[in-house]
Parts: structure tokens; C-alpha cells; sequence
């Protein structure tokens, strides 16, 4: 029988205790070391065991230095009922997450500026389907991996899938950093999950929060102050205890929430094998020093692979990615607003649509500094946003194209709201609504389906969109038209030309047309012939032409 070390940092609490169905429940008492952390080792055969800490709390709210049970802030799994019990697995003397065997690891995955995003929720991805199962799990995803292969994209951003209580949740108010959410499946099954989207060249990308915990985590039941703010950074949007990343420890010389989440960040690079990290409410955060330190620890534990650091900083702002800041991109929520207008018909000042194609106008320095998108979770659906505006069917259609065109031709990384490739018209709520795979066998929603993968494939394969270059070659604010070229220095280009008013315009010439010849109109398939640099074509209203050299 071997001995396993438990551990629990709490470096001003008076007294800890480990207790578990190891012990009958009683309490094994745990010494405290000059780092802080009080440790004490257990015999333990190869098994799972349930255990909780039992500690002496120092929180306001907490008679003073009351015991009080709490889970393991380091617990890799929790049990999803009233206990919270944290869970040890112990494998051949050691204590592990689980015994998975990585197969994908040499694969070959794209980098930053290549990608292609699909956020997805695991428990709302699949189980919409015309069939009795029930669905919701990590396994159902990796059935589904045919599809997003098809589809093209080469990135998954999977909203939070950290442990939380209850059985559903878009995991964003956090209680278990460090813990898989078990309602979708064990934790090797997100590892397989991980490890066959590898296999297809898919990086997966984790929504981790790291503002705040809800109150019941852990760590504000042993010392809340220690590790959490007094006030709120941004009264307006407070979800729950936010942690102190300005707090510095002067006797142990650390930060210690800032040590806490690198943990947490080394661990599920580590160990879960993911490729990037979109960090929630970085504008509430409000620290610089602690985000530099966090894209630090990651590039680290990441190695030689690409690691994508993106921040929800609304609204969006280019500081927060430039020179003097943290991150390697941001979420463009200016992009999905101002798109939207457009497709809608309420806007038509064509300079604000280039502000949304050229990050480069609102300061934005680099090609990988903006995830575009038209929705996202905290979004309506881009059918809901038509149908709020009285556009439906065929033209509903027509400008969620408009919209895709727009998107994956943009200088900047773009990001697909899950469904939202084949006009998914589900509402913006927190409680479960699956999708509604069915659509897929009506005419107008294969046909987006089919649009969204040509875009794709010509995202992904057209060397001209991975670069930040981006010239606004003609502009006609009375008819509202707008055309752009794109390209890079091996030859690739690619031209744009966008009406975005409710006029068809026939027999329309854009002129200074970047070459004679031949151009390819990739959504349609077609050819067209350029001479005299003019292009004559006819341009249907809300729609966009994508021509390929």
C-alpha cells in the first residue's frame, strides 16, 4: 500500500484536516509548513475515494475560526450532488486524473492566423437530432466530428466545461477550476474529444473564467479575502466573488491568486492537451500584470505548439492585444453589431462597415488580434436578429449569406456560432435548447450550409485572407456599394464587391478592378471577364460577389 500526499494551501488558517470514505469520515489532522501549506500523507490502495478538507475558516462571513468542510480548490474531479465531494484517483501508487493514452499528439494543427473558430455548448450541440436518443456528452461530439470536418472548420472554442453544480449550465458562474464537468461524460472522454479533433487538424480552444467564482467555491469558505477583492471592479457587471490579483503575499512573497490560476492554466494544458484559452470578462479582471503573467505560464507549459490567447474585453478595445498588452487577440463584438446593422438595413455609412473588415482602422495591429464573428452565446442568432427586423424566409437567407461573405473575408480570425452555418433560430437563454439538426433537410438551410463550407474552404485555402492586407478599391455611398480586394505576395487575391441597399443594380461597373481576365465567383461558380480594369456585373440587393484570381 502506497502513501498519497494530500495537500491544502491556506496559508493563515489555523488548523486543516482531511477526511474520507478512507477514513470513515474522520478527520486526519494535516501540519502546517512555513510555505503555507498543510500536508499530510494516507494510505491508499489503487481505487477512487471521496474526500473533502475540513479547515478552520477565516471568512468574514464564518464564525470565527469555525470548521468548516470545503472541496479540494485543486480537486480534478467533484461529485455533481449536494456532497461536493472531491474525488482521488489512485493508479498504480499515484494519484491521476485518469489513465488516458494520448494517439494524436505529433499531429499537425494550424496556426493562429489560419483558423477557422466553431464555439461551441457541449450539452446543447447535439441532441436536437430526429431521433429518441438523448445526447448532451463529450462522446456525442466526437460522433459529430464528421460533420465540423465537412464543415471545414479547424477550431473549437468549447464554452467553460469546468465542474459546476447542477445539470445544466453554461458554465460561466465557476465553482471547480481544476474539475471536467462530469455531466457531459468522464474526463477521458473529453481527452478522446480533444485527441480526435488533433487527429482531424482541429485545435480546441477552452472558455476558461477566471474573473470570478460563485460563492460557494471553495476558496471563499477558507479565507475570502485573502484570495478575492472587498469590491466589485465594475459594479454594473458582477457575476460573484472576483479574485484579488493586486494582493501580494509579503511573508511568502507571492501573488497568490495570480499562482493559483497559473496552476490552473499549466494544468489544463498539461493534462487535457488544449490549444488556447479564451479568458472571460477581461475587462473586469482589470489586470494587466496578471494577464501577462497568465499568457506567460501557458506559452510555457504549451511549448513549441501554437497557443492562442484571446480576451472578451467588451467593449472591444485594441490595447488589450497591442504592443503594451497581454493578449493575442480579441473578441470584435464591434464586428458582429455593426455587420448586423448593415444586413438589417438600419446602417449604410460604408465607412463603418470598413472599419468592421480593416481592424487595422480602430487600431487593432496585427491579423490575429480580432476573432470576428456575427453571434455568439451573448448574441442573438443571426435568424432571430433578421426576424426581430421583420426579414424572413428567402431574403432572411439571402442576408445571413450577405453576413458569411462579410465574415470570412475580413482581415481578422473568424469564429462561428454553433448552428449558426445552417440558420439555427434558437432564443438567447441560459436553459437547454438543442439544435435543431432536422433543418438540415430544408432547402434553404442545406443551401447556408453549403454556403458557409465554400467560404470555409476558401478561408482556409486562399493565402490571400490569412494576411492583413485589405484595400477598399471602390465606394459608392449612394448606391451603397463596396468593393475590396485582399491578397499576399505569392499572387492570391481575392475581390469582394458587397450591395448593402434594398436596389438591384444591373449592368453595375466597378472600376480599377485589380486585373484583366478571368475571375472565378466563388459562392456561385461562375466566371466573369474583366477588361479595361471594369468590372460590368449585376448586383442583387443585400448580396455579396467573392471573385477569385
Amino acid at each position: 500500500m502506497n502513501k498519497v500526499e494530500f495537500t491544502l494551501f491556506a496559508p493563515y488558517n489555523k488548523q486543516a484536516a482531511v477526511k474520507g470514505d478512507f477514513s470513515n469520515w474522520e478527520p486526519i489532522a494535516m501540519k502546517k509548513g512555513e510555505d503555507g501549506v498543510f500536508r499530510t500523507k494516507v494510505e491508499l490502495e489503487d481505487g477512487d475515494y471521496e474526500y473533502k478538507f475540513a479547515v478552520r475558516s477565516q471568512s468574514y462571513f464564518i464564525k470565527s475560526n469555525a470548521w468548516v468542510d470545503v472541496t479540494d480548490p485543486y480537486a480534478i474531479a467533484v461529485k455533481d450532488d449536494e456532497t461536493q465531494n472531491g474525488i482521488i484517483r489512485v493508479r498504480n501508487g499515484q494519484p491521476v486524473v485518469d489513465t488516458y493514452e494520448w494517439k494524436n499528439d505529433q499531429a499537425h494543427l494550424p496556426a493562429d492566423h489560419e483558423l477557422v473558430i466553431y464555439e461551441m455548448h457541449i450539452g446543447d450541440f447535439s441532441g436536437g437530432e430526429d431521433d429518441p436518443y438523448p445526447r448532451g456528452q463529450y462522446k456525442h461530439v466526437i460522433e459529430k466530428l464528421d460533420y465540423l470536418s465537412e464543415l471545414g472548420v479547424n477550431a473549437i472554442e468549447l464554452m467553460p466545461v469546468n465542474e459546476n453544480p447542477g445539470d445544466y449550465s453554461w458554465g460561466y458562474m465557476i465553482r471547480h477550476l481544476f474539475a471536467a464537468e462530469s455531466n457531459y461524460g468522464p474526463s477521458q472522454d473529453l481527452k478522446q474529444l480533444i485527441d480526435e479533433c488533433h487527429g482531424r487538424g482541429i485545435r480546441v480552444i477552452l472558455d476558461c473564467v477566471f474573473n470570478h467564482t460563485d460563492s460557494e467555491a471553495p476558496l471563499t469558505q477558507i479565507d475570502i479575502n485573502y484570495w478575492y477583492s472587498k469590491e466589485p471592479s465594475d459594479p454594473e457587471y458582477n457575476w460573484g466573488p472576483e479574485f484579488d490579483y493586486a494582493r501580494f503575499d509579503d511573508n511568502l512573497q507571492i501573488f497568490p491568486a495570480r499562482k493559483f490560476i497559473d496552476d490552473v492554466i499549466r494544468f489544463w494544458i498539461r493534462e487535457y492537451h488544449i490549444d488556447g484559452i479564451r479568458y472571460d470578462a477581461v475587462k473586469q479582471i482589470d489586470n494587466f500584470d496578471f494577464l501577462f503573467g497568465a499568457v506567460k505560464a501557458a506559452k510555457e507549459e504549451a511549448g513549441p505548439k501554437p497557443f492562442y490567447n484571446i480576451a472578451e474585453f467588451i467593449p472591444n478595445t485594441p490595447v488589450v492585444t497591442n504592443e503594451d498588452g497581454p493578449m493575442d487577440g480579441c473578441w470584435n463584438d464591434a464586428f458582429a453589431y455593426s455587420v448586423m446593422e448593415f444586413a438589417v438595413g438600419k446602417e449604410s455609412n460604408l465607412e463603418r462597415l470598413k472599419d468592421a473588415l480593416e481592424p487595422k482602422r480602430m487600431g487593432y495591429m496585427g491579423v490575429t488580434n480580432t476573432v470576428n464573428y456575427l453571434s455568439s452565446h451573448d448574441h442573438n442568432r443571426v435568424m432571430i436578429e433578421l426576424a426581430n427586423n421583420e426579414i424572413f424566409d428567402e431574403e432572411a437567407f439571402r442576408r445571413a449569406k450577405l453576413g458569411a461573405a462579410l465574415l470570412f473575408t475580413a482581415v481578422g480570425v473568424p469564429m462561428v456560432y454553433m448552428g449558426e452555418e445552417f440558420g439555427s433560430c434558437q432564443p438567447k437563454e441560459v436553459i437547454s435548447h438543442k439544435l435543431e439538426w432536422t433543418l438540415l433537410k430544408n432547402e434553404n438551410n442545406q443551401g447556408l450550409f453549403q454556403y458557409y463550407k465554400g467560404l470555409i474552404n476558401l478561408r482556409k485555402n486562399n493565402h490571400a485572407l490569412h494576411t492583413g492586407n485589405i484595400e477598399f478599391f471602390h465606394t459608392n455611398q449612394d448606391e451603397r456599394v463596396l468593393a475590396y480586394t485582399r491578397w499576399n505576395d505569392e499572387g492570391s487575391r481575392v475581390v469582394v464587391v458587397v450591395n448593402v441597399s434594398e436596389n438591384y443594380l444591373g449592368d453595375y461597373a466597378i472600376e480599377c478592378f485589380p486585373e484583366n481576365g478571368t475571375w472565378h465567383e466563388w459562392t456561385r461558380d461562375y466566371d466573369e471577364e474583366v477588361a479595361d480594369n471594369t468590372l460590368v456585373t449585376d448586383l442583387p440587393p443585400f448580396e455579396a460577389r467573392v471573385y477569385v484570381w
